[in-house]
């Protein structure tokens, strides 16, 4: 019974290590340090990335012949969402999206929000202008129509209302993050509604839908945040072991007709958003700090018969 006991307290101690270097390794790539992958990571890593570039061998091929028939190729969309679960991220979709005259307004957790997204519904994006540097990620992003944005650049917004009311004419559908940057999957920034400028006014028929993007426990080892580099954060996730759960909520569209400008929709969306997201915690959202504390996993429960 003596070996039993201390072989469990080892496996407690062993697991409480694991998550101490885990939770150091994430505030060190907060703080904008570099986070060298171990042997196992750079393995899972590099296989991920030949597995995309397998994606891309049969994909880009196919886009572009289908390109000399028709508009409007499905597997820039097929491609993204093989993508995102070669990374590792398992997308379940409650609600239902509208395909088209449609602008979608969503939180910010990471760049692997944008595969998820533009691989559930094919949309178009607004991004900031840092996800463009990112290698193999930018370029996906890129084929999927998406717009990048300098935030310290006044003309970036004339320009990326331009690009919208294109794409809503051309009746894609467009998705903006206007919290202007990532957080750390459980909180909330104010909404920008700079980014809303193309709904004033509203282009006939154009509805609003609010989505919410949901990480669960990993949300804070997979979140974009504080100081960290773009390279260090795509070689973090990629190299990450197994799978991680993403949900993606659809909350009923409204019209932004129904609102006075878009300050008032943003609030709207910014309301709907943060009621979702606290029930689907099932606590309340906190106050975004770059230095919120790293990861919160909880060792697993060792069997105590």
């Amino acid at each position: 019974m003596a070996s039993v006991s201390t072989a469990k307290d080892s496996d407690r101690a062993d697991a409480e290590r694991r998550l101490a270097a885990l939770s150091a390794r994430r505030l060190a790539a907060m703080r904008g340090e570099t986070t060298p992958l171990t042997p196992r990571e750079w393995v899972r890593f590099v296989l991920r990335t030949l597995g995309i570039l397998l994606g891309l061998l049969v994909c880009v091929p196919l886009h572009y012949l289908y390109r000399v028939f028709a508009y409007g190729s499905p597997f820039p969309m097929l491609f993204l969402r093989y993508t995102a679960w070669i990374i590792g991220a398992r997308v379940k979709i409650h609600g239902t999206p509208l395909r088209r005259d449609v602008f979608f307004i969503a939180n910010h957790v990471s760049w692997v929000d944008i595969l998820a997204l533009a691989g559930a519904t094919g949309t178009a994006f607004v991004a900031k202008f840092e996800l463009s540097q990112v290698p193999v990620i930018g370029w996906l992003c890129r084929l999927n129509r998406t717009v990048f944005v300098k935030r310290e650049n006044r003309m970036g917004v004339a320009q990326q209302i331009n690009a919208l009311k294109e794409a809503l004419a051309d009746n894609w559908s467009v998705t903006v993050f206007p919290e202007g940057t990532t957080t750390d999957g459980r909180s909330l920034l104010p909404f920008k509604s700079s980014m809303l400028s193309v709904l004033e006014p509203p282009p006939a028929g154009v509805l609003v839908q609010p989505v919410v993007l949901d990480y669960g426990d990993v949300a804070e080892f997979i979140g974009w945040i504080g100081e960290e580099g773009g390279v260090n954060n795509a070689m973090r996730v990629m190299g990450r072991k197994g799978s991680f759960p993403l949900r993606i909520t659809y909350l009923e569209p409204f019209s932004p007709e129904d609102y006075r400008g878009r300050k008032a929709i943003a609030a709207q969306a910014r309301v709907e958003i943060e009621q979702e997201l606290g029930a689907t915690l099932d606590e309340p959202l906190r106050d975004f700090r770059h230095t919120v504390a790293a990861i919160r996993y909880t060792a697993p429960a060792l069997d105590e018969t």
